[in-house]
């Protein structure tokens, strides 16, 4: 079925239950006029068999929760009910929605116990061969026979462990989808089985390539060393899969577990899978919401940051709506449960998030593309080597026909095609923590480079994300210092970002410490108290109204912060107004240098904001951004970004709040500030270390080189594996009578990985 085909399937398979995706819809039976769908061939074998087994008084299945299905994150039409391999790339499939309190991984724990076992091996006959080599003399000490039998006692066991492999490129072969583990599987297996061949049998080789010891060449320490490479890149994959998980934790997080329930005589705090709809819950002070619903009583200041993302908290009162999982700052109140469980916007978002996880298949490397004709390719080259020298080749003919196929098994062995791109991208990953630049996957690194348009968040993004003064207007004969100190000492008390905002502003013009006293903070308005005797007042125009105080012209001075999309505050002593305080979430100094730069680079900005229309029109004209997009919620920023991919866009998306993460997994690649929310951080694919748009610029210039550098690697792993595989086979041997040793093999091989190598580390000096 080919991938976005729309299915109307049953829920879930008749015979075992499991959830149905629309790649699964091609295992269908008709029956009695009606069509049934099936996850798998065999469940729909089954159900043709005996139908009425399944569909008599038999009850319907239980339903597998979400998060026991498993699926494969490059392949997600795979979805079993149990872990296991991906029949199609052999990567092991993962849950498909993490859950809350997730323990150590499984996989990642037997992976890194697999390569402590296997590492000490490879590592001591490694040291084996090269030590002969490097003039120690252990084949001299142990004799040939017996040196080559201690490297197979110390090979084999590498093998062993490592069988899962083997496993995989069986799989490869079964499932008729050649991949990286069918190069691994052949290339090790060819290696350690002609090695056990010489040991076993030396005399049916060759004289030509037996040792001065009469053996043949052993690769014993190729197969293990090989094998314990690929355990650790495994390793380093997995840890990075299982953070994939961690947004979503991170999300699930936000919501409390219990809820504090009003019930007949008294309240009771229980848990919330027990919260329904209709319920009446307390609030209080330092709690987050529980679950969507509306305010019945009392009033409180809530930070809903993690759905606009903007910094300023919001007044609530009765009738005023209520998001699960935002934060009560200050106030108590009494809510209604309108929306629980899934149906929230918390659990939405976390679902959103999941969705984007599963279908955005991370890149095939090139590699892997290839490999679907180079590994027939390869062991058709074997195969034909070995029957034209058995037909036509000169005694012993098995022996050269055994020596030949080894030979195009061993050159042909992946490893160089292998480290083509975790060299170039480990490199890179250092290259770029240096630049305060930090990279979760190739992937990320791949789409960047190729990216045509960014959209970018407003708050914490391209500004500060907190407020700041940006204005103190006397009026009358007081100065700006007295006019902030007297602002300071009432806002002292408060524990509110507009109140640290007139705080450290004073602190910064080194204004005089005033006590305060008699403090009285009015939710929504402002406050006011004593200082040195006289009553001050700071707060908004309603704050002045209660207090009868007259604002006359001063108004208009407010009104002009106010339409310049600051947030004005009168001071006023005794009744009088003395001054205004403007407050704003300012634009970060180095945006418009950034912005200048991406343009530049051929990237097209799109501002996408929760702030207000006017407000973010104010941002993106002074910062020269031709497409805004205002008043979007976390759902509406993922529409935009999908809207963009459906347009044939590659999307790269900026962002550092809650808010932002559904878009962030939707994009191509998504990069956040890491001044931001950690779940940011986790659904993005690159996190600048230091919060500074200039890093995207940076980020990029990294992604293109490494491109490059992988793409040239690649070509040179190609390039010497494609010359030598012809020469392995024996063309040379009619005109030239040369045969290319499995020893020769080996060394082209090795000479492959160390070019690949070399090329990469090109890239700690790139330019970024």
């Amino acid at each position: 079925m080919e991938p976005g085909t729309a299915v109307e399937t049953t829920a879930r398979d008749p015979v075992c239950g499991m959830s149905v995706e629309p790649a699964g819809a091609r295992h269908t039976v008709r029956h009695e006029g009606q069509t049934f769908y099936f996850c798998c061939a065999r469940c729909r074998e089954r159900f043709a068999a005996a139908p009425e087994d399944f569909l008599g008084e038999r009850p319907a299945p239980e339903p597998a929760p979400e998060g026991s299905l498993y699926t494969c994150p490059m392949d997600p039409e795979i979805v079993q009910a149990t872990p296991g391999d991906c029949p199609i790339c052999g990567m092991a499939l993962e849950p498909m929605m993490p859950v809350a309190d997730a323990g150590p991984s499984p996989e990642l724990r037997d992976l890194r116990r697999r390569l402590w076992l296997a590492g000490p091996l490879a590592a001591a006959v490694f040291a084996l061969e090269m030590g002969s080599h490097a003039g120690i003399p252990f084949d001299s000490w142990l004799g040939p026979r017996a040196f080559v039998a201690l490297q197979f006692l110390l090979a084999t066991p590498v093998l062993w462990i490592a069988r899962a492999f083997f496993l995989r490129g069986l799989a490869s072969v079964r499932n008729r989808s050649p991949n990286m583990w069918t190069l691994i599987a052949l290339g090790t297996g060819a290696a350690w089985l002609f090695s056990l061949a010489g040991l076993l049998a030396p005399g049916a080789f060759p004289a030509e390539i037996l040792t001065a010891g009469g053996q043949p060449p052993a690769y014993f320490e190729a197969a293990a060393v090989i094998l314990v490479l690929v355990l650790a890149g495994q390793v380093m994959e997995t840890v990075a899969r299982v953070r994939t998980g961690d947004a979503i934790r991170a999300l699930m997080g936000l919501a409390p577990r219990t809820a504090r329930r009003l019930e007949e005589g008294g309240e009771k705090d229980v848990p919330l899978d027990e919260v329904r709809v209709g319920d009446r819950l307390r609030v209080r002070p330092g709690e987050s919401v529980p679950v969507d619903g509306v305010v019945t009583e009392g009033r409180a200041t809530l930070d809903e940051s993690m759905i606009t993302g903007e910094p300023l908290p919001v007044e609530k009162g009765p009738g005023d709506p209520l998001t699960g999982g935002t934060l009560a700052r200050s106030g108590t109140l009494v809510m209604r449960a309108e929306r629980v469980g899934a149906e929230t916007t918390l659990a939405r978002i976390v679902a959103l998030v999941a969705k984007a996880q599963r279908s955005r298949a991370p890149i095939q490397a090139l590699a892997d593309r290839v490999a679907g004709v180079f590994v027939p390719a390869v062991v058709a080259v074997a195969v034909l080597a070995a029957i034209v020298w058995v037909v036509a080749g000169p005694s012993p003919a098995l022996a050269y026909a055994l020596t030949a196929a080894v030979s195009v098994l061993i050159i042909a062995c992946p490893c160089a095609l292998g480290l083509a791109t975790p060299m170039s991208i480990m490199v890179a990953a250092g290259r770029g923590a240096q630049a305060g630049v930090l990279v979760r996957d190739a992937e990320a690194l791949e789409r960047l480079a190729r990216a045509d348009l960014l959209v970018v968040d407003k708050t914490g993004t391209l500004t500060e994300g907190r407020p700041a003064v940006t204005d103190v207007i006397p009026l009358g004969d007081i100065d700006r210092i007295r006019l902030l100190a007297l602002a300071a000492a009432l806002e002292r008390s408060a524990q509110h970002p507009l109140a640290e905002a007139v705080v450290e502003a004073a602190e910064a013009a080194s204004a005089p410490y005033l006590a305060a006293s008699d403090v009285e903070s009015v939710a929504g308005r402002g406050v006011h108290g004593q200082v040195e005797g006289h009553v001050v007042a700071l707060g908004n125009a309603a704050m002045m109204q209660s207090l009868g105080i007259p604002l006359g012209e001063h108004a208009r001075q407010a009104e002009a912060l106010e339409g310049a999309g600051k947030t004005a505050m009168y001071v006023a002593v005794d009744g009088i107004p003395v001054g205004v305080v403007g407050v704003a979430d300012t634009v970060r100094e180095t945006a418009p240098e950034a912005l200048r730069a991406l343009e530049g680079m051929g990237l097209t900005v799109v501002m996408a904001t929760g702030d207000s229309p006017r407000v973010a029109g104010i941002v993106a004209a002074a910062l020269g951004i031709g497409e805004v997009r205002a008043a979007l919620g976390p759902e509406e920023k993922g529409a935009l970004v999908e809207q963009f991919r459906r347009e044939g866009r590659t999307v790269a998306m900026a962002g550092d709040g809650v808010n932002d993460a559904p878009a962030l997994a939707l994009a191509d690649v998504g990069i956040a500030l890491g001044t931001g929310a950690d779940i940011a951080m986790e659904s993005a694919g690159i996190t600048l270390v230091k919060g500074d748009l200039r890093g995207i610029v940076r980020a990029r210039r990294l992604a293109r080189a490494t491109m490059g550098n992988v793409r040239q690697n690649l070509f040179l792993a190609f390039v010497y594996n494609a010359a030598a595989i012809p020469i392995a086979a024996g063309v040379l041997f009619p005109p030239f009578g040369i045969l290319l040793s499995p020893m020769i093999a080996a060394a082209v091989m090795s000479l492959s990985s160390v070019s690949v190598i070399g090329n990469a580390l090109r890239l700690r000096a790139a330019r970024v």
